[in-house]
């Protein structure tokens, strides 16, 4: 798996993750439970992982919908 973004925003999230889906391209969001430990402000970002193999098509679908990578 690899990191495809990062962000503090949680519809990005959402949001890459339904152009992905429409892509065929599986997704794995992680630290989606760090708003325990920060109590909910968003200070920690989130990012999304997706195989190897499937890294270049992602990263080209959300540069072409205008989706920051974050990195």
């Amino acid at each position: 798996m690899k990191e495809l973004l990062r962000t503090t925003d949680p519809t990005i999230i959402a949001f890459a993750t339904a152009l992905l889906q429409g892509e065929g391209i599986d997704s794995f969001p992680v630290d989606v439970n760090m708003s325990v430990l920060e109590g909910s402000i968003g200070i920690f970002p989130r990012r999304l992982l997706v195989r190897d193999r499937d890294l270049f098509r992602a990263e080209l679908t959300m540069r072409d919908n205008d989706v920051d990578l974050g990195r």
